[in-house]
């Protein structure tokens, strides 16, 4: 069986973290959210698996903060 991997574009990575497209790209930018990938064509998008680890690191932080409160 195939390893399919699945992408967001900027505008469903926006609404699943309830942002603006400028702030993904701005997070980006700054280094705080997974880089994306060019798949040609002008498309860019992210990786799902990237940011389902993104997201996990958060909550990690979030708890860890949380704890040292």
């Amino acid at each position: 069986m195939k390893n399919i991997t699945s992408f967001l574009r900027d505008t469903e990575a926006a609404i699943r973290y309830g942002v603006s497209r400028p702030t993904i790209w701005r997070w980006t930018k700054n280094g705080k959210f997974p880089k994306p990938v060019k798949l040609g064509g002008g498309s860019t998008r992210w990786r799902c698996s990237d940011l389902e680890a993104w997201e996990q690191l958060q909550i990690q932080n979030i708890a860890s903060s949380n704890t040292n409160s």
